[in-house]
């Protein structure tokens, strides 16, 4: 007589009591169905409470939630931190803007910074470095640049990343401006938070304190960083860093040693060129 062996489940009693009380926490969070993004993101939180998800996952997909509802221009980087290349610079020139900044992609501009002609990858220098030419065609080396409104959805953005395979887009205002650019990093870190890599480097603060009530402020310090750093509430609804709010307050662009009183603070401008301010000495005004 044959025997026939049925096969034996690995599974124990142990193995499926704990999957069917996760199932169940699952059920009983997620019923009855969140009906919008912040009831998802409090039964989230729950479930992280209960264990069932870790804190790393929690802050992915509390991430995923929040790209979802932000525009391009909440997260660009500003035109003022560009680093643009002209298109009639030399190859010297334009390897004295590329390598100290380490990044990888810039974005090649013509008469104006409005006027973009294309994107450089920086790897496409390299070949020319090593023949030692001297001269070459710039615009033949140029990737179509992307363009993008400032009120474009990230969500539908880093779907277009993906499935376009581009890197960059470069943010341009109602008028036609350039106002900002994205890339797909910048949009990955809303998600995940920040990536780091061998080429970021940790300066120093941007609002450092001299003295009693005396500080010095880097202008790019963004109107966010800067209320939270004093636990106060400059305007950030029209302008994203210091240098905007006295730029506004002052109705032109400030020259050394201008002064302004904003709220509780006395700001002096100590660094600057003739298109931008670097530097600033903020007092405290005592109440």
């Amino acid at each position: 007589m044959s025997t026939i062996e049925l096969p034996m489940n690995d599974e124990s009693p142990t193995t499926k009591t704990l999957e069917t009380s996760l199932l169940k926490k699952f059920v009983r969070l997620f019923s009855p169905s969140p009906t919008n993004s912040d009831e998802v993101a409090d039964m989230l939180r729950s479930a992280e409470n209960e264990s069932i998800i870790d804190a790393d996952a929690l802050q992915i997909m509390e991430g995923a939630l929040k790209v979802s509802d932000l525009q391009a221009r909440e997260i660009m980087i500003p035109r003022s931190q560009m680093k643009f290349i002209e298109a009639d610079l030399s190859l010297e020139e334009i390897l004295k803007i590329v390598i100290p900044s380490q990044h990888s992609r810039f974005p090649v501009v013509g008469e104006s910074s409005d006027d973009i002609q294309g994107i450089l990858l920086a790897k496409e220098l390299l070949p020319l470095v090593l023949s030692g030419k001297e001269s070459f065609n710039l615009k033949s080396l140029l990737r179509p640049a992307t363009v993008i409104p400032e009120s474009k959805r990230i969500n539908v953005l880093l779907q277009e990343f993906r499935e376009q395979r581009y890197h960059m887009a470069i943010v341009i205002d109602e008028y036609g401006g350039v106002s900002g650019l994205l890339t797909i990093e910048d949009v990955l870190e809303e998600i995940v938070g920040e990536i780091e890599d061998e080429t970021d480097e940790h300066g120093p603060e941007q609002i450092r304190k001299i003295d009693t009530n005396c500080y010095t402020v880097d202008a790019i310090t963004e109107i966010a960083d800067f209320n939270e750093y004093f636990d106060v509430g400059l305007p950030d609804d029209e302008f994203d860093t210091i240098a905007g709010l006295i730029i506004h307050a002052l109705g032109r662009l400030p020259a050394i040693a201008d002064k302004v009183v904003i709220n509780d603070f006395h700001f002096t401008v100590v660094a600057g060129d003739s298109r931008k301010i670097t530097q600033l000495e903020v007092t405290r005004i005592a109440p």
